[in-house]
């Protein structure tokens, strides 16, 4: 049976499973009864074609022979029989070869695009898919999206935000497989570091992932701003790592109530996040909109400026002086970090808020249901200029980063996301806090 497996196998290739079941089994009976044949013939102590026992060793060159032609009748018979297939469709090599750190563009439709790289991912427009096909999951089937962050849960009513896929303008963006990641990721660690932006980019990651193997929940703060999670089967861990400003915050406080704004050292970070770098392997940075307060600037425990304090005798220096100067910071740390070398760095960068008429906090609303098309995007604004910051210092890490083996690179999704306003919650969250 296990020489006459191969041929059958090749086989199933050619035909249907019954096909193979078929010739599987009448290929393993001719042998079976070629095998008692020869017994039989081993028997017979008057057979005059078989002379000796050594012939019939199953290694002999007069067995091989015999069975070698054999075969070849049984393959011949069937090529007359069944002719090849043009719809047939082989495993390529890129189909079983491991994954590598190169970036492959892959349009299923249009094989020519297989090889692009020089398509700009990030430049593009929404369109909608078929429902049948766009969900990687929804509210309901991923166990690990939290009540509060669950819109459908909350009352949201429509549903076609979960439907519309990005689309490149010169190629086509592979859809994410699971699996083809955690092989890649396996023994690895990465760490999504910012604000809210960030831990919800990695709840959306955890749900796919979960799709091809269950999460274990090793670790949780008392404020659940750190969160620690295991994908045993291939060592991956996955954490989310709050942090509103990158560099040291505290709350200011007036007459014993908060007031909203903070007190940032922009020459200081937070070691919160810092004292995890030399333990990861891949770190996402998206942070931004904590800036956009009253907060006021201190460097070597001196104050220098402030962003919307509206106080006489202090200097306006705008966020994004704010912004700039915690990203340069952090990422001269990376830099300057010997345990660091050879860490994978992205920024993601600014995402609007999407809020209509006034900011969040101030009456602004999010109840679009469909997304922005190309022309309906304003470009240039103050989401932009924090884009083009977030560009310049990481580029600016780029080059000193090659120094000591690491790499610095964009995911420049401001334009794409600028796009959504639907994808916002809006109302529709669990804020225990602000209720709507």
């Amino acid at each position: 049976i296990s020489l006459c497996f191969p041929p059958c196998y090749f086989f199933s290739q050619l035909r249907s499973k019954l096909t193979h079941i078929f010739l599987f089994s009448r290929c393993c009976q001719m042998k079976m009864n070629l095998c008692n044949s020869v017994q039989t013939r081993k028997n017979v102590q008057n057979y005059n074609v078989f002379k000796g026992d050594k012939f019939l060793n199953l290694g002999s060159p007069g067995f091989l022979l015999l069975y070698s032609l054999f075969l070849t009748v049984v393959f011949s018979c069937y090529m007359f029989h069944f002719p090849f297939s043009p719809i047939l469709k082989f495993a390529s090599k890129q189909d079983s070869a491991p994954p590598t750190n190169s970036l492959q563009i892959i349009n299923h439709s249009q094989p020519a695009d297989y090889s692009r790289s020089d398509c700009d991912l990030l430049n593009g427009s929404w369109v909608l898919e078929e429902k049948g096909n766009s969900v990687y999951y929804t509210n309901f089937s991923c166990p690990t999206i939290p009540y509060s962050k669950n819109c459908l849960l909350n009352g949201r009513a429509d549903e076609d935000f979960m439907h519309w896929r990005w689309k490149p303008e010169e190629c086509t963006l592979p859809r994410f497989n699971a699996k083809t990641f955690l092989t890649f990721v396996k023994g690895k660690t990465m760490a999504f570091i910012g604000d809210s932006l960030a831990r919800n980019h990695m709840e959306s990651l955890l749900c796919i992932l979960s799709s091809e193997e269950s999460p274990t929940d090793t670790y949780k703060d008392v404020e659940d701003k750190f969160r620690t999670w295991l994908f045993p089967r291939h060592n991956f861990t996955l954490m989310v790592l709050r942090t509103e400003f990158l560099v040291f915050a505290t709350e200011r406080v007036i007459n014993g109530s908060f007031t909203g704004g903070f007190d940032l050292h922009l020459d200081k970070l937070n070691g919160n996040w810092t004292q995890h770098l030399p333990n990861i392997d891949y770190v996402i940075f998206s942070d931004g909109h904590w800036f956009l307060r009253p907060n006021y600037l201190y460097e070597n425990g001196n104050l220098i400026g402030c962003v919307y304090c509206g106080e006489a005798g202090v200097q306006d220096l705008g966020p994004g002086y704010a912004i700039r100067r915690a990203f340069q910071a952090a990422f001269n740390y990376i830099n300057k970090c010997v345990e660091c070398s050879g860490i994978v760095v992205l920024l993601r960068t600014f995402s609007a808020g999407q809020f209509e008429q006034e900011a969040w906090n101030e009456g602004g609303f999010c109840n679009r249901t469909r997304p922005f098309t190309r022309d309906e995007v304003k470009i240039g604004d103050q989401d932009w200029e924090f884009r083009s910051i977030q560009i310049e210092e990481i580029e600016r890490a780029r080059k000193d980063g090659e120094k000591n083996g690491n790499m610095f690179e964009i995911v420049d999704v401001t334009r794409a996301m600028l796009m959504r306003p639907d994808g916002h919650p809006g109302a529709y969250w669990g804020n225990k806090w602000m209720k709507g």
